[in-house]
């Protein structure tokens, strides 16, 4: 009687055992994996840039591949105006939208400041392509921008932009005259802000 009683309950302590031991992977509260973002393709890039920007298509397109062939397509697409002037130490701030392809958008802003040979002012329109981007809160810090990365066709200039793994690449166009070489990053917030820092 006792053998029995014992195996019984070996039995039973070893079917709870294997239960505790049961891989992560098998629990049923594990959260799922989210979903990858719907990327938007070359052609929608450039129809929305052109509407945007209005002129300058084959110059603008040019930029666009340049982006496109080095970093494929983005997630999220920021439109938007920017100010800035600078007399060796600089400023910029800006607005625009993030948008999320079939996604409501979200109004951002920027600012920023600039350190080095630089001198002038514009007021720019952007349309920036926005790279692994999962959530719009990984939006709001500091990116750097991204050495080596300046390109001007016509009156478009590009540079890159990163945070992690986000990389951003924004598109100017504007009026007004700033040149020179700075150290600069563009820090986004979902609310207006005066310190640029």
């Amino acid at each position: 009687m006792y053998q029995s009683i014992k195996a019984v309950f070996l039995s039973a302590l070893l079917l709870w055992a294997a239960g505790m031991a049961a891989p992560p992977a098998l629990a049923a509260s594990a959260p799922a994996a989210p979903a990858p973002r719907a990327t938007y393709s070359d052609d929608e890039v450039a129809k929305a840039a052109n509407e945007f920007f209005k002129n300058g298509a084959q110059d603008l397109g040019k930029v666009l591949q340049k982006v496109l062939k080095e970093k494929g397509q983005p997630v999220a697409i920021i439109r938007g105006e920017e100010a800035g002037g600078a007399i060796g130490v600089g400023l910029r701030y800006g607005h625009g939208e993030l948008d999320y392809k079939g996604a409501a958008g979200q109004k951002v802003y920027w600012q920023g400041p600039s350190l080095g040979f630089d001198v002038g002012a514009n007021a720019v329109k952007v349309f920036a392509l926005v790279y692994d981007l999962p959530d719009s809160a990984h939006l709001f810090r500091r990116f750097p921008g991204v050495e080596g990365s300046l390109y001007f066709v016509g009156g478009f200039g590009v540079n890159y932009v990163q945070n992690g793994a986000t990389v951003i690449a924004p598109v100017r166009v504007g009026v007004g005259w700033r040149q020179g070489v700075a150290v600069s990053y563009m820090h986004f917030s979902p609310q207006k802000r005066i310190n640029p820092f």
